[in-house]
């Protein structure tokens, strides 16, 4: 009799390496194709193994990683940052899409105080306008 595969399942590593805060939002992500299992779409269920290649794209950001080691619970940052290797090249292309971002907020300024009774009817005014 053979025995089962000793991996772990994708979305709990995923939870334990702290790519997403519950297993819930790591499981959506896999099963919405945010998760790509070496450069194919996979599912929540499946068991990862060292040597796997995942792209995890977690919102704005995009993670090119090696599966390094495996871990069903989690632990502080500094020793889930041991499950992965993260490529050079990602982490650059992070940094600076990080940056364009920060540029492109920074331009925008708040306005000094809320608008009061007589700016929102210039600001009605002002839309109204054909």
């Amino acid at each position: 009799m053979e025995t089962a595969d000793p991996g772990v399942r994708l979305d709990k590593w995923l939870w334990a390496a702290r790519f997403f805060k519950t297993r819930s939002m790591a499981t959506a992500a896999v099963n919405g194709g945010k998760i790509h299992l070496n450069g194919a779409r996979t599912k929540a269920a499946r068991n990862i193994a060292p040597g796997d290649k995942l792209v995890i794209n977690n919102g704005h950001e995009e993670f090119r990683v090696t599966v390094l080691a495996l871990s069903a619970i989690r632990r502080p940052a500094k020793e889930a940052r041991l499950l992965y290797d993260e490529e050079e090249e990602s982490v650059r292309r992070r940094e600076e899409e990080r940056e364009m971002r920060r540029l492109l907020h920074a331009s925008g300024m708040a306005p000094a105080r809320r608008p009061d009774k007589r700016d929102r009817r210039k600001i009605k005014s002002f839309l109204r306008k054909d």
